[in-house]
């Protein structure tokens, strides 16, 4: 989402090629621009509100066109939440997962998601959700499918189930701890910042991955670990 609420951005026509169809590159530009409207719309005045014609109107395309590349309002959401995600996965080129200790990782892992969760996007997209769920049940399924804690949960788990195979954890389910460990990380930092509390300045921040994580460690390990 590049403009502020109630702006409106100035977008560049897409000039069709001779054949009267946009050039690859124009078509790519075009998404962009479609998306930018729609998530606009829907993290400043809603899901409900937002309706397939203003985004449209904004885009300055027709609904043809729309509906040429979006089967409705739900999956232009889908396309939404899927950006925002992706903007939010850390760069190509680092992987959180390599490297270090157990804890080093997971310490990487915390401060990593505590900086997701608490970006903008994520909370105006987490507002949106709280907001609209019971009337809009099916945006809690698109975010689900299209968010990335389940991938998140994956890797944990099999990090978690390596450390169980060592005789280290005594889990009975380590999807099930990676999945706890996902919510002690997040949890309080997002309440507090969604306005049910005090935001947690950045040394709180810090301050909460590293006791979050050996917590989490300490309820893993068999007492003979201890």
């Amino acid at each position: 989402m590049r403009a502020a609420a109630g702006s409106r951005p100035t977008r560049n026509r897409i000039a069709p090629r001779r054949d009267g169809r946009p050039s690859r590159a124009d078509a790519a530009r075009l998404g962009e621009v479609i998306l930018d409207v729609a998530a606009e719309f829907f993290l400043t005045e809603g899901y409900g509100v937002t309706s397939i014609e203003a985004v449209a109107q904004r885009a300055r395309i027709s609904k043809r066109t729309f509906y040429s590349r979006f089967r409705d309002k739900a999956e232009l959401f889908g396309a939404v939440v899927h950006r925002v995600v992706e903007r939010l996965r850390p760069t190509s080129d680092v992987d959180l997962f390599q490297g270090g200790t157990l804890e080093e990782i997971l310490l990487r892992l915390a401060q990593f998601i505590l900086h997701a969760a608490l970006s903008h996007e994520a909370l105006a997209l987490h507002r949106l959700i709280l907001a609209e769920a019971t009337r809009f049940p099916e945006l809690a399924k698109v975010v689900t499918e299209q968010g990335g804690s389940r991938e998140a949960v994956d890797r944990i788990a099999a990090l978690l189930e390596r450390e169980v195979r060592a005789g280290q954890f005594v889990l009975e389910s380590a999807p099930f701890a990676a999945a706890q460990f996902l919510q002690m990380v997040v949890a309080l930092p997002q309440r507090r910042a969604l306005g049910l509390g005090t935001p947690m300045t950045p040394r709180e921040l810090e301050s909460w991955a590293h006791e979050t994580v050996t917590l989490f460690l300490n309820g893993c390990r068999g007492p003979r670990s201890r």
